[in-house]
């Protein structure tokens, strides 16, 4: 008998929140790590910066059932002056980029927390090859430069797209592209 491969089980449902625990901030670290060092070799070793001390770190944990699994996506944001925000550090683990929601959901949590505290500019150096992402929701470019050797985008977000969200600390639910967000019911009760 011939067996085709099995893919990995990735779980379809995650839920964006501030990392609260410590468990959620490690793994966020580990992530960053992964990415900008290990992945993009951006930064030697590890990618902290002065901006850690400030930043309020957002995870995706992936769900099993209700169960918490593991941090798949992290972002970070912080407040530079009264009412300017900045988002930076969004990273997405590589088995799970193709689920598509992650990295939007990441980006609103981000805009709308910051909305909900007082931000009434939000701004985020992007890669150049992310900025049509960024462009889909309702980010403008506001600046072309460098940074770390690679060509980045500085954007704003129009944050007449971003409600605040006031309980960041519990978040949402994201569900992976074309995995409805509750069962269907069953025919005889629908």
């Amino acid at each position: 008998m011939i067996f085709e491969p099995f893919r990995p089980f990735l779980p379809c449902a995650f839920q964006v929140k501030f990392a609260t625990a410590t468990w959620e901030k490690r793994g966020a670290a580990r992530l960053r790590r992964e990415v900008f060092c290990e992945e993009q070799g951006l930064f030697a070793g590890d990618d902290r910066d002065a901006i850690d001390e400030v930043a309020t770190p957002i995870v995706a944990v992936s769900m099993l059932g209700v169960v918490p699994d593991d941090v798949v996506g992290t972002v970070r944001i912080h407040e530079e002056a009264p009412g300017t925000w900045w988002g930076s550090r969004l990273a997405v683990a590589q088995d799970y980029r193709k689920v598509g929601a992650l990295g939007p959901a990441l980006i609103r949590l981000a805009v709308s927390s910051a909305h909900a505290r007082g931000c009434t500019r939000f701004l985020a150096h992007v890669q150049s090859q992310n900025g049509l992402l960024f462009r889909r929701l309702h980010w403008a470019v506001v600046e072309e430069k460098e940074l770390h050797g690679r060509p980045h985008l500085m954007m704003e977000a129009d944050l007449r797209f971003y409600p605040p969200i006031g309980d960041a600390e519990t978040g949402f639910q994201a569900h992976a592209r074309g995995t409805p967000a509750r069962p269907p019911l069953p025919r005889e009760a629908a």
